[in-house]
């Protein structure tokens, strides 16, 4: 029978069983459809169980004409239509027709549909022929039209139970959420309820022995290619509704679903055998018995025990035996304190001796100030006795934050893989344990896992277990969130979802299986929903039922696992009652034994709890010392021309216009000898590339640099995903360089890199905000792991944080990374003046501090201060405040000589202008940080105070420098001393270096001078958004130290005005060449022409707000301006408006001088094309 036919052959059926069907849907009488044939009889009913109401009546035009015309061929020739229509009309000479055209002509209204009428087509029109007015329809094929719907049928049943089953499946241990089992059409009674099969669910079926051929999108029947309905049924039962519930469908990869039906479908996917299932029990009562000894020996202790899901034990084990079975060598484990001791005494077998001398309040005898028990990490290296392999087994630290582990530990994981060469994830498997409330309700989740196929962020499948206490500390799951499973955020990246009820050890053991090996195969994120219950409370201190009391009645009655599943392993005869007795006093007597020996030790060592320990790096090195962080001339020249250069030729790679503009403007800083910002940040990683220290920087839109002035990675212009990295290719033997920008996250993407540095000492890891003011987002991070993780957890790290900051008018939220809240976290004591003497007090203060936090005004220091990262004997994070607007200064640039052998990082800049060359005569000595003392700068020379002004630059604010901080103070004796910052009073560093400088003053006896603060006035927000009052509020603080402009300062810049009207006079009025065509119209408005950058008489472009690019807040506020117009001598009528407070060099196109050359500094929203991150 060809397809053609077939499918009219379907068509008409449907056309019959939906008129058929209107029985129901117009209060036909059952009785009528009796007066059809059974057969008929039999199908409409099949039709009304599976279509439900939605069809037409059985008085619908089409059905009827149809029947009427097969009625008259019938009746001209019988053998014209199918058996069973010969059948139906031949049933007492046509009785049954006529007696349902009765039927039909007695309705004379139509059912309403959609609150509109339909015309009622008679059943009879004389002026119709047969067929309708049509040509006469085809006979329908004969066929057993029966058994395809049927078959059909089946197959949508088979559909169901894969995608739906979950929902019926017994999955609670203690029975509160379970399905009901309720009796199906067919009489026996299944899980399956109408929420699963939906329409399918009141199906009636004939015979249930009846034999159907499976289709190919189950493997429910192994090599069998027929079942009975019965057993089909049956085995969907058992796999779906069991205690698994399988969540893949969702699933986009077919792939990847095919694989996962045939390890779960196939008949005996889940058997396991005798030694398999004692193995699991050995497993589970040594978890259970470590619980209970701990709760005998302690019972007022908290040590948030794994009561109720001892499983995880197990599972945790299976995967690690698997995975180092198919070659993975270093395993780690991220996870809250729940279970924690668990699994580092029977999971990683740290000596157990030395988790219970945690208990016993011993003292530290190395440095740190220690954490919980059920925070400390653990790194272990032993021989896997089932495989018989060797393994490394790390368990990161965590605090008390949950889920803000598993960024780091990706890092980490992301790390040993660089580490290794392992660019598949075969030999490094992380697994990050959860809990059921954190899962769903902590965002860090989500930006966590949506990193998990980012090129340069995938850790090639991580293992999630999730530890379902069907709780959250007091708060039930209908309270804690909207979704029906607390794993549903796995469903973004399309991830396996398994839940077990954790009273079934073999159904969690099988479902650890599977994901071990869906993830090896597939380098994908897998979660297993370990659903449990806690025994005790919150912690073993709190009482549950103030607020489950319903819930806890019945744990109170519930068997722990290990009892129910000894007691089936006795009922199977795997084991006897002796032999389960004999491993619960045998683990009893273990552990009673390291009590024993715990209590013996007189001390403890915070470094034994290491997680990320550098073998070799410390021995016989010399902390102390630090190497110098200069660079050879003819490095420089290497990695500049390279940064400088387009693609090779050969790559014949198409540039952008405007870039290749920047690199011509870099390649003239080379020859000049002269490095701005992006060069001498480029100087730092193509030389510590060309050492062999791994450069990785990453962020938000680093790749460009959120103020377009990095370029590090050019885009082809007419190729897609074609890119290239000029720092990739400096040396032949230079180790790795990665640029890459993140995901539009703060948190995960931070401790990603912080997780990634704590790996190995020998690399350059940065992560650099879009602006500093974001960096709040990843407040946790940085509190928790960044600034105590060493004091903590003995763990060094050496991670880098630029966070762009300064007040240039553009908002309280692209103003400031909030300086003050990272100074407030070091550890350092203000009120101690340290050791000066010592010859190595420098290295002995970055040593004893737990972070670095600079604020840079120079590219050179920069370039130090990179490089020093690395060249020191230890590892410190490095916060630097980055600039915005001192990208393109035309003043913060550094001469090369500043970056040679001879240099080094500078802590403090003195003043080397007429006032340091004459200390005696200054009446003001102003310390500051960062951007403002380029302002300073230019505010002193306007004032004309440079000699009697020194201003001086702390690069490093922590720790303070207080020996150079001293000779400041020496070097002017006379001076009024003062702290000059942009920010408010209550913002910015002031509270740090206010103490500080006191201490330092009081170190001298005879010192009577204090600092005074000048800058804004105390304020919740950081920053002002009004252009009016940023500029008042600068006006402010700078006259509070260099007073008013005088008369005589108010007529040396309007000369300067005068002299810049003039250049600009005549250069406007040389002989123009005559106008090309499409030009400026004869007599009309000439058009504006960009003047040549290198002209110090052109009006530098505006920025954000009005502000001009690179130049000091006097520019903005019109003040020369304003004082050329107070001097005797006015400005010449007609000339071009300049700015006189700043006559720029004549070098190349700066930021004060922004062409088409470089874009302008313009923030996300303003311009530029980041827009994820608006004011």
């Amino acid at each position: 029978m060809n397809q053609c036919r077939v499918r009219g052959l379907v068509m008409i059926r449907r056309d019959l069983a939906r008129g058929l069907l209107g029985c129901c849907n117009h209060r036909i009488q059952q009785d009528h459809l009796l007066l059809l044939h059974p057969q008929l009889a039999r199908l409409a009913l099949r039709c009304m169980h599976r279509s439900g109401k939605d069809v037409d009546s059985i008085v619908n035009g089409c059905s009827a004409n149809y029947i009427e015309g097969l009625y008259t061929k019938w009746k001209r020739d019988p053998h014209s239509v199918d058996e069973s229509w010969d059948e139906f009309f031949r049933g007492g000479d046509g009785t049954s027709y006529r007696k349902l055209r009765v039927i039909s002509d007695s309705r004379k209204k139509h059912r309403v549909a959609g609150g509109v009428d339909q015309a009622v087509i008679p059943l009879h029109t004389e002026k119709r022929s047969a067929s309708g007015g049509g040509p006469a329809a085809a006979p329908a094929p004969a066929g057993d039209w029966k058994s395809i719907d049927d078959h059909h049928t089946v197959q949508a049943i088979i559909r169901a139970y894969q995608m739906r089953g979950h929902l019926a499946a017994k999955l609670d241990p203690l029975g509160i959420i379970n399905p009901e089992h309720k009796k199906s059409m067919d009489g026996s009674q299944r899980a399956a309820s109408e929420e699963v099969l939906r329409e399918h669910f009141s199906y009636i079926f004939n015979d249930l022995n009846a034999s159907f051929k499976l289709p190919s999108s189950t493997k429910i029947g192994g090599d069998e290619a027929f079942l009975p309905l019965r057993e089909i049924l049956d085995r969907l039962e058992r796999i779906y509704c069991g205690h698994i519930g399988f969540e893949y469908m969702h699933i986009y990869s077919l792939n990847k679903t095919y694989w996962l039906r045939d390890r779960v479908e196939r008949p005996n996917a889940f058997a396991l055998d005798k030694e398999e299932k004692k193995r699991i029990l050995q497993r589970l009562v040594r978890a259970t018995v470590f619980e209970n000894f701990l709760a005998k020996k302690l019972p007022s202790e908290k040590r948030f025990g794994l009561e109720g899901c001892d499983v995880m034990i197990p599972v945790i084990k299976e995967v690690v035996d698997r995975s180092t079975d198919i070659g993975v060598e270093h395993i780690l484990i991220g996870m809250a304190h729940r279970g924690r001791l668990n699994v580092l005494a029977n999971v990683c077998h740290k000596a157990i001796s030395d988790i219970f001398a945690q208990f016993h309040g011993l003292k530290a005898t190395d440095s740190g100030s220690g954490d919980v028990k059920y925070h400390l990490g653990v790194f272990q290296e032993r021989l896997n006795r089932q495989t018989n392999r060797m393994m490394r087994i790390t368990v990161v630290a965590n605090a008390s934050h949950l889920e803000y582990v598993n960024p780091v530990l990706l890092g980490k994981a992301r790390a040993d893989m660089y580490l290794r060469g392992d660019d598949q994830g075969n030999q490094v498997l992380p697994i990050i344990i959860h809990g059921d409330a954190s899962f769903c309700g902590q965002g860090v989740v989500f930006e966590s896992m949506h990193l998990s196929d980012l090129p340069n962020y995938t850790t090639y499948g991580t293992m999630h277990i999730v530890a379902n206490n069907q709780v959250g500390f007091t708060t039930d799951p209908r309270f804690s969130r909207s979704s029906r499973y607390c794993t549903d955020v796995g469903k973004v990246v399309t991830a396996p979802i398994f839940h077990v009820n954790a009273d079934d050890p073999e159904a969690c053991i099988n479902c650890a299986r599977i994901a071990t090996e869906y993830r090896a195969k597939f380098k994908k994120d897998v979660v297993i929903d370990i659903v449990g219950y806690r025994r005790n409370g919150h912690n073993e201190a709190d009482e549950p039922m103030f607020t489950q009391p319903l819930m806890y009645q019945r744990i109170r009655k519930l068997k722990p696992a290990m009892n129910l599943y000894s007691d089936k392993l006795v009922k199977e005869g795997v084991i006897t009652a002796a032999d389960f007795n004999g491993m619960v006093t045998k683990y009893d007597k273990m552990f009673e034994d390291a009590w024993k020996s715990s209590k013996e030790l007189k001390s403890v060592k915070n470094s034994s709890w290491i997680d990320s320990p550098w073998p070799g790096f410390f021995e016989g090195r010399d902390r102390l010392k630090i190497c110098p962080t200069g660079i050879s001339m003819e490095t420089m020249k290497r990695i500049g021309e390279t940064f400088s250069s387009p693609p090779p030729p050969e790559h014949m790679f198409d540039v952008h216009r405007g870039v290749m503009r920047i690199l011509q403007a870099r390649r003239q800083m080379v020859d000049e000898k002269v490095a701005d910002w992006s060069l001498g940040e480029a100087f730092a990683f193509g030389s510590l590339l060309k050492e062999g220290i791994h450069v990785r920087l990453s962020g938000q839109d680093v790749e460009r640099g959120t103020f377009s002035h990095r370029h590090h990675v050019l885009h082809h212009q007419s190729a897609d995903k074609v890119v290239y990295n000029a720092l990739q290719h400096l040396y032949p033997d230079q180790a790795e360089y990665s640029v890459s920008n993140s995901s539009l996250s703060e948190c995960a993407v931070l401790g990603f890199e912080h997780g990634y540095s704590m790996a190995s000492p020998h690399a350059l890891v940065i992560w650099e905000a879009q602006f500093g003011d974001f960096v709040n987002t990843a407040q946790c991070i940085i509190d928790q792991f960044i600034a105590s993780g060493e004091t903590k957890w003995v763990r060094q790290s050496g991670v880098v944080l630029l966070l762009p900051h300064s007040m240039e008018g553009m908002g309280p939220e692209h103003s400031s990374g909030r300086i003050e809240r990272f100074l407030q976290l070091s550890d350092d004591d203000q009120d101690v003046y340290p050791d000066t003497c010592d010859s190595d007090f420098v290295a002995r203060q970055l040593l004893n501090i737990n972070w670095i936090i600079t604020n840079l005004t120079t590219p050179a220091n920069l370039c130090h201060a990179l490089r020093r990262q690395m060249l020191m004997g230890f590892r410190k994070p490095l916060v630097n405040f980055s600039p915005k607007s001192l990208l393109r200064h035309p003043l913060a640039r550094s001469p090369f000589k500043d970056f040679n052998e001879c240099s080094s990082f500078q802590r403090i800049i003195p003043d080397t202008g007429a006032a340091g060359k004459n200390p005696g005569n200054v009446k003001k000595l102003v310390f500051c940080s960062g951007k403002v003392y380029y302002d300073l700068v230019q505010e002193r020379d306007d004032h004309e105070q440079v000699d009697s002004v020194a201003i001086v630059r702390v690069e490093q604010l922590c720790p303070f420098p207080y020996d150079l901080i001293s000779e400041q103070f020496t070097l002017y004796p006379s001076a009024e001393l003062m702290w000059a910052q942009e920010e408010h009073k209550n913002n910015g560093a002031w509270t740090y270096v206010q103490p500080r400088f006191d201490t330092a003053l009081l170190k001298n006896e005879k010192e009577t001078r204090c600092v005074s603060y000048h800058g804004r006035a105390p304020s919740s927000s950081p920053a002002t958004g009004n252009k009016v009052q940023h500029k008042n509020e600068y006006k402010a603080f700078v006259t509070s130290i260099f007073g008013e402009l005088t008369p005589a300062n108010k007529k040396r810049l309007a000369d300067k005005v005068k002299e810049q009207q003039e250049k600009a006079k005549a250069s406007t009025s040389a002989p123009k060449d005559p106008p090309k065509k499409g030009g400026d119209k004869p007599g009309g408005k000439p058009k504006k022409k960009r003047v040549d950058t290198g002209d110090a008489s052109s009006e530098p472009k505006r920025g954000p707000g009005g502000a001009t690019k690179g130049a000091s807040p006097v520019a903005h506020n019109k003040r020369a301006q304003l004082a050329a117009k107070e001097a005797p001598v006015p400005p010449e009528p007609g000339s071009s408006r300049v700015i006189a407070s700043k006559v720029r060099i004549a070098r190349k196109p700066s930021r004060g001088m922004a062409t088409k050359s470089e874009p302008d500094l313009k923030g996300p929203g303003e311009g530029d094309d980041q827009t994820s991150k608006q004011p």
